[in-house]
């Protein structure tokens, strides 16, 4: 679980006064010093699967020149079925969140939550660590995602070469890791040189703008996010280069409409500021030419940002994995779905000055769910890591987010279209698509 500081207050050290404070995220002083109050401890590698809870998992070196590297994730059981059948596992290449500006592939939240979809999908997970900000402002993430994915491409490590479906690649992330996992695919659709992108896997992603949506125009004061917290963060990231004008973080319609990935999943959570952002471009790319019927909206109920990650128990959190277990699965013959309940129709989105238009998001229909990290330099682990050793230690406390239980779940997918009737029941084929599943069922958090 993260540690932060246990105050929120301004303070000054021996390095003066702060210069930007973050809070609960990072902070930067005026004598150059950067603090990363959210953190999670380092965990060591494994190839022992049997110690590892069925996971293998080892780090690599993509690029010594900037220090990105990975952390490949391989499941026995997967492993040896696919070996015994003669197939091939499908490759997700995850990017980690953390306001592009902490966290690492290598803390324990993302280990184990890369180490859980390993398992749970059978797929060969790499876990990429990138170059954060501020040292290294924007875009050098995206840089660092991209050489990750070039490499994953070229099948040169022993894991990839032997059990690598170079026709079955995801691109997935969270929070700020799904922003780069979305320009990581508009770049390779406008490369066009590297294995084609079968999926793309959005949870809870950062995309902001200079106007408002209806999702961040009010706050609680117990979500993780307020309006103005997001309002500072791209500046920050890319050393004042960038407004929230940026079309980097609200995507344009062009950019949108030229990815070549074959399906996509958006997932949200109900009380995340950021939501309705998640909801815009999943409707704008269920309108481009390339989607059809492959873009799926999943919706959480009750649940803040990044819920999964902190609560990875609870009920929906588990329903979440499931949609994606079946996301990157639903090529296979569905086994035992796990229920999931019909979502409320989707709100409609409205910016401040009226500029988002009413039928961006009045085109879904539901369709089912089947439902302390310290800084060493890389190998000594990571990138802007090393900054983390020389800090002298402060008070902290722990803070549990997404702590909020909801006492009912309703929770599904949404794809474009009539929304049909929500008392009808639809039986599932064994080789039927995801999205033609209609189940409905209430489910308590816990």
């Amino acid at each position: 679980m993260y540690a932060i500081e246990s105050s929120p207050a301004k303070k000054k050290d021996a390095t003066g006064d702060i210069a930007v404070d973050l809070y609960p995220f990072i902070r930067e002083y005026k004598g150059g010093r950067i603090e990363r109050l959210l953190h999670s401890s380092f965990v060591p590698v494994s190839e022992d699967a049997a110690a590892n809870r069925g996971v293998a998992t080892k780090d690599v070196i993509i690029d010594k020149s900037t220090g990105v590297s990975a952390r490949l994730f391989l499941a026995s059981r997967a492993a040896a079925a696919a070996a015994a059948a003669g197939e091939m596992l499908p490759v997700i290449v995850y990017i980690h969140g953390g306001s592009f500006c902490t966290e690492s592939a290598f803390c324990r939240t993302y280990n184990n939550y890369a180490k859980s979809l390993a398992a749970r999908t059978g797929a060969l997970v790499v876990s990429v660590e990138y170059r954060l900000a501020p040292e290294h402002p924007m875009p050098a993430a995206y840089d660092d995602a991209w050489a990750a994915l070039q490499w994953v491409a070229s099948l040169s490590d022993p894991w990839l070469a032997d059990y690598a479906d170079p026709e079955r690649m995801f691109l997935a992330g969270d929070s700020a890791g799904g922003n780069i996992a979305y320009h990581t695919a508009v770049r390779a659709s406008r490369d066009g040189s590297l294995m084609d992108i079968e999926g793309l896997i959005i949870v809870h992603p950062y995309f902001w703008g200079s106007e408002r949506l209806a999702s961040e125009t009010v706050w609680d004061g117990v979500a993780m996010f307020s309006p103005d917290l997001v309002d500072r963060l791209w500046p920050f990231v890319t050393a004042g280069h960038a407004g929230n004008d940026d079309p980097r973080i609200n995507p344009p319609e062009e950019e949108i409409a030229s990815l070549t990935c074959r399906r996509m999943l958006v997932a949200v959570a109900e009380k995340d500021i950021l939501r309705d952002r998640g909801r815009q471009l999943a409707a704008r790319m269920r309108d481009c030419a390339w989607a059809g019927d492959h873009v799926a909206l999943v919706e959480s109920e009750g649940e803040d940002h990044g819920f999964h990650l902190y609560n990875p128990l609870r009920a929906t959190s588990k329903m979440l994995m499931e949609s994606i277990v079946q996301f990157v699965n639903q090529r296979t013959a569905l086994a035992l779905p796990l229920p999931a309940a019909l979502l409320p129709e989707l709100h409609e989105l409205h910016a401040c000055e009226g500029k988002t238009s009413d039928s961006e998001m009045n085109s879904a229909k539901p369709i089912p769910g089947v439902p302390a990290r310290p800084y060493i330099d890389m190998f000594g682990y990571g990138m802007a890591m090393k900054y983390w050793s020389g800090q002298k230690s402060m008070p902290r406390g722990s803070l549990h987010i997404g702590q909020a239980k909801a006492s009912r779940t309703r929770y599904g997918l949404f794809l474009g279209g009539t929304r049909p009737n929500k008392t009808n029941k639809v039986s599932l084929p064994a080789a039927a698509p995801l999205q033609r599943v209609l189940l409905s069922t209430t489910f308590s958090s816990g």
